[in-house]
């Protein structure tokens, strides 16, 4: 009998659990989904985070010390931050574009903005009261936080995922610096330790069905005020339409630019994006990212073990794409007028947040507080805004974390395409088998 493929077990296990969530819940064991099913999802979650530390550190200095040469680990890098720019710049302008044409905020009443507000004050407060410790640091603080004090403490911690790959770069790097023979060593090291990880990470999807599983039936069961999702049913379909244009705008420039099909494309990274969409976390999702990038999508472990953590960390089209729709759409249903100055304001202002954005669930929402700041949004209407936002954020997060997590497959794939490093994964699994 044909073996099931893994993206098709995931999206049984995300189908179900949303059955069994919703079966359990209607029947009044909501208690039961939380108890004894949610934590199956959390321990999921929890070792997909466990080795995206140590992913980033061996994949990224054997990545970098492969190069062998600092001019072209120069030009790889010019490249993928060049075209996660591009990529990030044309989402916003999807987004603005949506937003300004199907205009959701005029679909929201008067009393539903009361009942968001009244539900949601309290966690819309802590994430204004987090956003305002970030706008009153300095305006070169963001290049500060770049760099660590302490690498141990910040390997601690994935919202540092950051700092963790500037010290990983600098340590590559210096490691091309040095005499071949000096760094062979600890090169064949980084190298066993590689192929360790990606081991533990096929282990881990192992698990993934029932993860996700887990995971959906938790959050249906979590869901306590369903109506409110219709009150705001065209903003999200405005943001979801968003994010499918971009995923056509992915699977265009991969046929056009690599010559991949769209089939090959969206089989190679549909299990990624199924884990993306049940974790809402980039950092999360990015060791089943970087599996199916090398081995199903072709791209040469080279530049996937650069890319993919860079992009991870700084690529969120997705998120922008969502900011952009968000801080317009709260502009129209609380009645404050754009200007043409702001709506381009909101364009460069969202493009520097998804650079700042952690790749974790719910930091988008701390970018768009950001992003409303620079326009001068009523401060009065700030929570109100938020609120109405933090309604439907879960569902929404989900969604762009997936747009986020194909935004970095599709950059992969051109920069190994440019650099001559995009092949066929079974001619790839040949020469690997030989070699060996």
């Amino acid at each position: 009998m044909k073996k099931i493929a893994l993206h098709w077990k995931i999206l049984i296990g995300m189908l179900l659990g949303f059955l069994v969530g919703y079966a359990f819940t209607a029947a009044g064991y909501d208690q039961f989904i939380k108890d004894w099913i949610g934590p199956f999802g959390t321990i999921f979650v929890r070792l997909l985070k466990m080795i995206a530390i140590p992913l980033i550190i061996a994949s990224l200095i054997k990545g970098v010390s492969d190069l062998e040469d600092i001019a072209k680990f120069s030009k790889i890098g010019l490249r993928t931050i060049l075209i996660y720019v591009f990529t990030t710049l044309i989402a916003i302008s999807i987004g603005l574009a949506l937003v300004n044409i199907v205009q959701p905020g005029n679909h929201i009443s008067d009393e539903t903005l009361q009942e968001l507000l009244a539900e949601n004050s309290g966690t819309a407060g802590a994430k204004i009261e987090n956003a305002q410790k970030t706008m009153n640091s300095g305006p070169l603080q963001p290049l500060v936080d770049i760099v660590p004090d302490n690498i141990f403490f910040a390997m601690s911690k994935n919202g540092l995922m950051l700092q963790v790959i500037f010290f990983v770069i600098l340590f590559g790097v210096c490691m091309i610096l040095i005499e071949k023979e000096k760094a062979q060593p600890l090169k064949n090291i980084f190298d066993a330790l590689n192929e360790i990880i990606m081991k533990m990470v096929d282990l881990i999807m192992l698990f993934a069905p029932i993860g996700v599983f887990a995971l959906m039936a938790k959050l249906v069961a979590e869901t306590s005020r369903p109506d409110l999702l219709v009150a705001l049913l065209w903003y999200g379909l405005t943001v979801i339409v968003g994010l499918a244009l971009m995923i056509l705008f992915y699977i265009m420039v991969v046929y056009f630019f690599t010559g991949k099909s769209p089939s090959f494309f969206l089989k190679g990274i549909s299990p990624a994006q199924l884990v993306a969409f049940s974790t809402s976390s980039s950092a999360a999702t990015l060791p089943v990212t970087m599996e199916r990038v090398e081995e199903h999508l072709g791209v040469d472990e080279e530049i996937s073990s650069f890319v993919l953590p860079v992009g991870a960390t700084i690529n969120m089209d997705g998120t922008s794409l969502y900011q952009a729709v968000a801080a317009v759409f709260i502009c129209q249903a609380l009645g404050v007028d754009l200007t043409f100055g702001a709506t381009i304001m909101i364009l460069l202002t969202a493009l520097l947040a998804s650079i700042g954005s952690a790749a974790v669930p719910g930091a988008g929402v701390i970018m768009l507080i950001i992003v409303l700041e620079s326009i001068n949004f009523p401060s009065e209407l700030l929570g109100t805004g938020i609120a109405m936002i933090l309604a439907v954020d879960r569902p929404l997060d989900m969604c762009r974390t997936m747009v986020n997590v194909t935004g970095d497959a599709t950059v992969s794939m051109l920069v190994a395409h440019s650099t001559d490093q995009l092949g066929d994964p079974l001619s790839r699994e040949l020469d690997d088998h030989y070699k060996a």
